[in-house]
Parts: structure tokens; sequence; C-alpha cells
């Protein structure tokens, strides 16, 4: 059966919670702590090579996604490192590098997250947008293009989306890890 690469590095050791799902064809490297039912998908890589990295309960990083520090010195609040939030979805093929993204927060496909900029809780990044160092999205609100700016307020039932958006993640995970270990 194939299974996710997991890999210490510098006597750092990835903590994955047992109900978490790490997709085979997935990588993990490193200082890096995934919270209970959180599912990383295939194709994603998250290295916690020279910083560390923490995600939440119940978030998914979809497939193709790239999660990545930098190194405290580089970061213009010495700080650098990645921290992942509970019940956020990360769409398809995003990248996040030395961000935050707050509890129950939308990162849409595509979209690219870089050093120091946070996503506040119930914001959300659209497909495809690029926000740049520093920025702050604010919740309740919807930033998109290269860079992201603000694009309007989020609607009632884009809000009530994110958390359920999660939640079908969850439940899909539950059925991957029956499978997976069935075979």
């Amino acid at each position: 059966m194939h299974k996710p690469i997991i890999l210490p590095f510098e006597g750092k050791t990835p903590k994955i919670h047992p109900s978490a799902l790490i997709m085979p064809g997935a990588v993990v490297i490193g200082d890096v702590e995934i919270g209970e039912g959180s599912n990383i998908w295939p194709g994603v890589v998250i290295r916690g090579d020279i910083n560390y990295i923490r995600i939440g309960k119940r978030t998914n990083i979809q497939d193709g996604t790239v999660v990545h520090v930098t190194r405290p010195a580089f970061s213009k609040n010495q700080k650098g490192m990645t921290l992942i939030g509970d019940d956020i979805t990360i769409g398809h093929k995003a990248l996040l590098h030395a961000c935050t993204l707050e509890d129950g927060s939308f990162v849409g496909m595509g979209a690219i997250v870089i050093d120091g900029a946070t996503v506040q809780t119930g914001a959300m990044v659209a497909a495809g947008a690029l926000v740049t160092y520093n920025k702050v999205i604010p919740t309740g609100e919807i930033w998109a293009g290269n860079p992201a700016t603000f694009l309007r307020k989020m609607k009632e039932e884009e809000k009530a989306y994110i958390p359920k958006s999660a939640q079908h993640y969850v439940e899909d995970a539950k059925m991957y890890i029956n499978q997976l270990h069935s075979n």
C-alpha cells in the first residue's frame, strides 16, 4: 500500500493526530503539528525545516498545496513560521509561506499567501489571489486579484459555507481512512 512520506529534519519529527488523514503522495517534513480530524490530500508538501508549522483541527489542505516557512532572521517580524488554525479550507494548489490563517478562514484554489500575511477568522481569499507581505485580510471580507485587494463584503451564505466546507472534508477524510484501512 502506498503511504505518505513523513520525514524528520534536524531531530524534529512531525506530530500528527491519530485521527488526521495524510493521503498517499503527501509529504510532511520536520517541525510540523497536524491536529485532530485535519486532512492532507495527495501532492501536498508541508515542509517545517527552517521554522515550524502548526495546523489545527478539522482543517483541509487540498491536492497540490505547498506549505512552507522562512528563517526568523529573514522575516520582518523575526518569526517566519506558518500558523494554520481550525476549520479552514485551503483549495487545490494553494501556496502558503510564513503566514497565518486564523480559525474558520478560507483560501481558494491557486491562491498564494506570503510572509507575514494574516487571513482573519471568517475571511476569504479568492481563487488565484496573491496576498502580499504583511497584508491583513479582515473578517467578513473577500480579497481577490494580483496583488489581492478588497473585492467585497461576504454574503451570509458565503460566511455559512466556510464551516460547512471544513466539515464536509472531515467526513470525506473518514471515508478515505476507512477505505485505506480496508486494503
